[in-house]
């Protein structure tokens, strides 16, 4: 009898961590991971507001059979600026600006700390609360938990850590309460989400039923689709490092508008504040 109780210990100890565990992921449903997630975004843009990275936008117009009509390449340094973010145009095509438009550009930048330095107390509140969360990504994050059918699917390893995949499915007879969440009854989606800290490291989302609106009649095709993948900075905070579209629309009666459009995001850094020292030129 000994023996087996001495054989039979650590067994005993082990189905139940299982079980436990069990218990654990049962109750642990998509839902549930997507509320965690939405709360560690919350905390993690509080960190990421700070820093600053490289932008490189390539925006490509493709004709009817599918092959690049005309293409726009730019690249921005996008960094915090009392407050709210600015957009500093650096390169156009992978080449430097010529010498010309890059003062131009610094002359843009160094108008805007003035104007933002002359700014009511007021005035700097609205900026800033607009930048913190713009109304129309509070009304997502808001209503994505309800509006949605969420499905956990098997476990992955992407980018070196566990994560769950969830699939999201309009949920039938939701009624969206804002002007945003409209268009959610046109979509589906996947989410990968970490596992330890419960950030989103992966999104893909699909139009499944073609989207009108505007008032020139713009009707999103069904099958454009989006792509945003992050990863982790300092070992603090998510950052996006690329993001993908591809968006066939019909722009009133007869125009068809088919556009891919990259970003990629790199050299994220956090860096002093931009200097007061504003040109002369630039602050008349």
């Amino acid at each position: 009898m000994t023996g087996r109780t001495v054989w039979n210990a650590p067994v005993r100890t082990l189905l139940l961590g299982i079980a436990s565990t069990t218990a654990l992921l049962a109750q642990l449903d998509a839902r549930e991971i997507i509320l965690r997630a939405v709360a560690a975004d919350s905390r993690n843009w509080k960190l990421a507001r700070n820093y600053t990275v490289l932008e490189r936008v390539d925006l490509r117009r493709l004709n009817a059979e599918g092959h690049v009509d005309s293409e726009e390449l730019k690249t921005y340094i996008v960094r915090p600026l009392q407050g709210s973010s600015y957009r500093l145009l650096t390169a156009r095509d992978d080449r430097p600006l010529p010498a010309s438009e890059e003062q131009q550009e610094q002359e843009k930048l160094a108008r805007n700390i003035v104007e933002r330095q002359n700014e009511t107390e007021a005035q700097r509140i609205d900026r800033v609360a607009t930048y913190e969360r713009p109304e129309w990504q509070r009304d997502t994050w808001r209503e994505l938990p309800e509006a949605f059918d969420f499905r956990l699917s098997k476990d992955e390893v992407l980018g070196g850590q566990r994560v769950f995949v969830i699939e999201a499915t309009p949920r039938p007879g939701y009624q969206p309460r804002s002007r945003t969440a409209k268009i959610f009854p046109h979509l589906q989606g996947k989410l990968w989400i970490g596992q330890e800290d419960y950030q989103l490291v992966k999104a893909k989302v699909e139009v499944t039923l073609a989207i009108t609106a505007g008032l020139f009649l713009i009707r999103v095709a069904k099958g454009s689709h989006a792509e945003l993948e992050q990863t982790r900075v300092n070992g603090e905070v998510w950052l996006p490092y690329r993001m993908q579209a591809v968006v066939s629309a019909r722009v009133g009666l007869l125009r068809i508008v088919r556009i891919e459009q990259e970003i990629s995001y790199s050299d994220c850094r956090v860096l002093p504040a931009i200097s007061a020292n504003i040109p002369r030129s630039a602050a008349k």
